[in-house]
């Protein structure tokens, strides 16, 4: 009994010893890898590759709400996964959904979102 409650202790000890970044790698697991090699994007990396990198975060967190809602009503409720990841101007660690790059939800989300709606124009302009 002595054994185990010293083990328990020094994987907790151990565990608190962990740095930040890996123990939310961990938290991840493989949604990890998948945002790594670029298979999943966060909605801010999604605003930085059609022109919104300049949109405050008050923007693009709305903008984020609104791919999250046009996400379930294309999925029958469900939510898209979730990654924990560093904010990009605060540097604290928070939970964000992430999505195929191609996700019509993105471009559903950019269209019903009357702040990044400007930016629907300028890429269907340089399509064209």
């Amino acid at each position: 009994m002595i054994r185990k409650l010293r083990s328990i202790c020094r994987s907790i000890a151990a565990a608190l010893r962990i740095a930040r970044p890996v123990g939310y790698a961990t938290l991840n697991g493989d949604i990890a890898a998948l945002v790594a090699s670029g298979q999943l994007i966060r909605t801010g990396d999604f605003l930085t590759e059609h022109g919104g990198s300049d949109l405050p975060d008050g923007k693009q967190a709305w903008y984020g709400r609104h791919v999250a809602k046009a996400y379930r009503a294309m999925h029958l409720g469900e939510d898209a996964p979730r990654a924990w990841v560093q904010h990009r101007t605060t540097g604290r660690w928070i939970h964000v959904y992430v999505y195929a790059p191609t996700d019509p939800a993105l471009y559903a989300g950019l269209h019903s979102y009357k702040g990044t709606r400007h930016l629907v124009v300028a890429s269907l302009a340089e399509a064209a």
